[in-house]
Order: C-alpha cells, then sequence, then structure tokens
C-alpha cells in the first residue's frame, strides 16, 4: 500500500472517530444531571397548572376547585413530559 493512500485512510479514519466522539459529548450527560432535569420539567408543570388555577380561582371566585383542577392537570402533565424525556434519554 502506498504512503498516500494510507494517509488518506488514516484521515479518514480520524474524522469518523471524531464525530463520533463529538456526538458521544452532546447527547451523554451525567445521571444527576438527567434527575435534575426530570425532576426540573415535573415540578414547574405542577407549579404552572397551580399558578393557572390560581389566577382563574380569583378570577371566577371559585376557590378551590380551579386550583386543585389545574394541579391534577399540572401532575398528569408533568408525569408525561418526564416519561417522554426518559424514552428520548434511553434511546
Amino acid at each position: 500500500m502506498s504512503q498516500d493512500k494510507f494517509k488518506t485512510r488514516l484521515e479518514i479514519a480520524k474524522k469518523r472517530v471524531s464525530k463520533r466522539n463529538s456526538y458521544n459529548k452532546k447527547h451523554n450527560s451525567s445521571p444527576i444531571g438527567a434527575a435534575f432535569k426530570l425532576s426540573t420539567e415535573l415540578v414547574s408543570a405542577v407549579a404552572v397548572g397551580t399558578i393557572i388555577g390560581f389566577i382563574l380561582d380569583k378570577t371566577f371566585g371559585t376557590k378551590p376547585w380551579l386550583i386543585l383542577i389545574f394541579f391534577f392537570i399540572g401532575v398528569i402533565s408533568g408525569i408525561s413530559i418526564v416519561i417522554k424525556s426518559a424514552k428520548k434519554m434511553q434511546k
């Protein structure tokens, strides 16, 4: 094998390895980071639902019903978001 062919093949192999390494660096997060992301998504969905319920309760004077309803909507939404994110992380 000539030296030029060898250099060309070596450069191609280096590019493949660097692409694979950059992909792994972008898509691999630490387990603590992943857990923090999932917990933040759950808490934020519940908080947003509760705040919406509080604002609507104050507007319509139906305390505590809309807070409770939107709290549970937030819980359901948060759980579904966490499940989707966990499935995406697993791939």
